[in-house]
């Protein structure tokens, strides 16, 4: 199979009345009839931040914007070091604790973002993004069936919720081999959003493994 390595990113945003949150789907270097992993990156631009429940003191809010800053130019070091200042004042910010999260995988840090995210998720632990992105650790980190629960249980509660529904199809399709979990959540996200041709591209080719 030839291979088309690519860096460009696929934006989806997604609004949730519970979250006000918007996610984005990153494109890593795949096979061009191959998946590739979705990730939730929280901190590309002012609008793809979770701040629904930033501390309202003038201060600690401005040092959460500039790291939120700090952390779209891409200077995670100087970005997490500020959010550890927010949180030490903010302890029960769950938008500073996913951020951390988001940051720290970035970085390549798993035992830092999921600690991170435990914590966001101690305080709402219904919260579909922040299993969304403990999910992806569990991936990452090679706990598959793991990533598989938290996916299902978040669509048992957010059916709407694309960036798991994707995340889980891609799961079943690459990391462990449940095709018919592949499809089935290929075709319910590309129902919900039928302009993304890479999800065709997939169901195609799934449908061509499956004999179908």
């Amino acid at each position: 199979m030839t291979c088309d390595f690519t860096g460009k990113n696929i934006v989806i945003a997604l609004t949730h009345r519970l979250l006000l949150a918007l996610l984005v789907v990153g494109l890593l270097t795949a096979c061009t009839t191959a998946p590739v992993e979705e990730v939730v990156t929280a901190n590309i631009s002012s609008d793809f931040i979770i701040r629904d429940d930033i501390d309202v003191r003038p201060e600690v809010k401005a040092d959460f914007e500039k790291a939120v800053s700090l952390l779209e130019q891409k200077d995670y070091e100087r970005g997490i070091r500020l959010l550890n200042r927010v949180a030490e004042r903010s302890e029960k910010s769950l938008a500073t604790h996913f951020n951390l999260g988001v940051a720290y995988r970035i970085t390549g840090d798993m035992l830092l973002a999921e600690k991170s995210l435990t914590k966001a998720l101690e305080m709402n632990s219904a919260h579909p993004a922040a299993n969304n992105e403990m999910a992806i650790i569990y991936r990452k980190t090679g706990r598959f069936s793991e990533a598989r629960r938290v996916y299902e249980r978040i669509l048992e509660r957010f059916t709407a919720f694309l960036p798991a529904r994707k995340n889980l199809g891609i799961l079943c399709d690459l990391y462990i081999n449940d095709l018919s979990c592949a499809m089935a959540n290929y075709e319910i996200y590309s129902k919900a959003d039928p302009g993304d041709k890479n999800v065709l591209l997939w169901i195609s080719d799934l449908r061509i493994r499956m004999g179908n």
